[in-house]
């Protein structure tokens, strides 16, 4: 075997280590570098709940959504996290009456908007644009602020460990996300700062920059495992999550990418882009879907998609899954149907089309 070949059996080795810990145990993944800021004022929730796909009115503090943000096509910009986690006193929200559409107070005035770094600028410069005229305040938090995420199912474990908190504390909510916000009290002094939150495969922890090294030795020592992100992006694509900037970009419709149902609101306001996001729910049918793609070999991310010798598509995430072999997600034309073979790249390799998840 060449030194190439030994790196490359090694990084398997490695991956596969990491996988189990993933899927069997607890992993620990960094995530600082994802697009972070804040959203402060009384005018915060009714302002991105014009700009953003999902129901922003009624979120409280110590709740969150998933939404996406489109351009006036319906075309999607990026996508978000949004944790409401700031709140002003009933008394002075009732000042605020513009807060809902039914006159009713609203107690959030801080937004926290995480999103993937690719899509910190798109969104970054939207709402610079079009909060004229709201009382709310932008701030960037990328930099400050630190993410580490807990993936696994002895997740909850390790956080009543660390923190002496009981995880059932945490349950996902109707719209996704539920906060806990721990702060030194009399009782735990040095207590660092954290806000952990509930996710689809575990809990995340977000802190300042400055105390990561901190929160990351408490949550090892309570028996967390480092993971590489490498890792973590097998499992995401089993579970057939896409992930901006690389199954999805600025052609996509929240429809095609099966985000209506986690990110989409029928029944709100109007936003930006929501004609076309309703009129294709409403009375048409995407000419793409989210699919699975199991392959012959491994294939590279961009390669072509093939049905006969119509393109049906271009590969974006792709994975060597220990449990399920090489794994990929695409956006593909509804021809290519779930039991369909379609030819992958210029080499010869194939894939069948599945239904997500994979498992």
């Amino acid at each position: 075997m060449d030194i190439l070949g030994a790196v490359a059996a090694t990084d398997v080795t490695m991956l596969a280590g990491e996988y189990a810990t993933l899927t069997e145990r607890c992993g620990l993944v960094d995530r600082s570098e994802r697009g972070k800021l804040a959203l402060i004022g009384a005018g915060a929730v009714d302002f991105l709940n014009g700009q953003v796909t999902n129901e922003l009115i009624g979120l409280e503090p110590g709740q969150g959504c998933y939404a996406a943000f489109l351009t006036h096509k319906g075309k999607m910009l990026g996508d978000l996290r949004i944790l409401a986690v700031g709140a002003q006193d009933v008394e002075a929200a009732r000042e605020n009456k513009a807060a809902t559409r039914e006159n009713k107070p609203s107690a959030t005035v801080e937004l926290l908007l995480d999103t993937e770094r690719v899509a910190l600028q798109a969104l970054f410069d939207m709402i610079r644009r079009f909060k004229v005229g709201y009382e709310v305040e932008l701030h960037k938090r990328t930099l400050e602020s630190a993410l580490l995420s807990l993936i696994g199912p002895l997740s909850d474990d390790v956080l009543a460990r660390a923190f002496a908190l009981d995880a059932t504390g945490l349950p996902e909510s109707e719209n996704g996300h539920v906060l806990a916000h721990l702060e030194p009290t009399d009782a735990a002094p040095d207590r660092t700062p954290v806000r952990l939150i509930r996710t689809s495969g575990g809990i995340d922890a977000l802190c300042e920059s400055a105390a990561i090294e901190a929160v990351r030795g408490t949550l090892e020592g309570a028996g967390a495992i480092a993971v590489s992100e490498a890792a973590a992006e097998i499992v995401r694509v089993e579970q057939g999550r896409p992930r901006y900037g690389i199954d999805l970009d600025e052609s996509t419709i929240p429809q095609e990418a099966g985000l209506n149902e986690r990110a989409v609101s029928f029944t709100k306001g109007c936003y930006v882009g929501q004609e076309t996001v309703a009129r294709l729910f409403y009375k048409g049918k995407p000419n793409r879907h989210l699919r699975g793609l199991r392959f012959s070999e491994p294939a590279q991310p961009g390669a072509e998609l093939r049905l006969g010798e119509r393109s049906v598509g271009h590969l974006g995430s792709s994975v060597l899954s220990p449990a399920l072999g090489p794994i990929g997600l695409a956006l593909v034309r509804r021809e290519a149907e779930p039991g369909t073979t379609v030819a992958v790249g210029e080499h010869g390799a194939s894939a069948l089309v599945c239904e997500l998840p994979f498992r």
